[in-house]
């Protein structure tokens, strides 16, 4: 099958976007793939400056985790994104390392799927939106690439809570099954 690159970017011990990325590998492992997990939790990723330079080099010129990251997404065929909603939005980590990854753009890259698992504690459908929108917004940077879907698991605030709710499990398990 292909090779998935799974990249949990809550920095919670115990979170519960953590803990429902793990069913999603499972059942992306259940139907073949070669998964890599990968959390941001501990990196050290610097903000981007801005300097194009990559647009030239294809490499960063800070050198820190994000580098060896960003080696890893493209050599990915599918991407996952999992990531906590904060304040309507993904996580500053998540959109720090999407700036990071700027030197993709005219790389060879390997992916062409990009999914998204996003946990809040407000439960309204419109709560990973903008979310949504902004990993959107990067995948369409990238010319062989879309946006492919995405799962919202609402309605789960407590530290660790995801582990009692049977059916976002559940959900997490068949989404991670479903890529492609």
């Amino acid at each position: 099958m292909s090779k998935v690159l799974v990249i949990s970017t809550s920095l919670r011990t115990n979170s519960n976007s953590d803990i429902l990325t793990e069913k999603l590998i499972e059942g992306a492992k259940a139907s073949g793939h070669d998964v890599e997990h990968i959390s941001l939790k501990g990196k050290n990723i610097g903000f981007c400056i801005g300097c194009l330079a990559c647009q030239n080099t294809q490499k960063c010129v800070i050198k820190d985790d994000a580098v060896a990251i960003a080696e890893k997404v493209k050599n990915a065929e599918i991407l996952v994104f999992a990531t906590p909603i904060y304040y309507y939005e993904m996580s500053g980590q998540m959109k720090t390392l999407l700036d990071r990854l700027n030197p993709l753009y005219p790389s060879d890259y390997k992916f062409r799927n990009v999914y998204m698992l996003s946990v809040a504690a407000e439960d309204e459908e419109f709560v990973p939106q903008k979310a949504e929108s902004g990993l959107q917004g990067w995948v369409d940077c990238f010319e062989k690439a879309q946006f492919s879907g995405s799962l919202f698991c609402g309605g789960i605030g407590d530290m660790g809570e995801a582990s009692g709710k049977t059916e976002e499990l559940n959900e997490a398990f068949e989404f991670g099954k479903s890529l492609r």
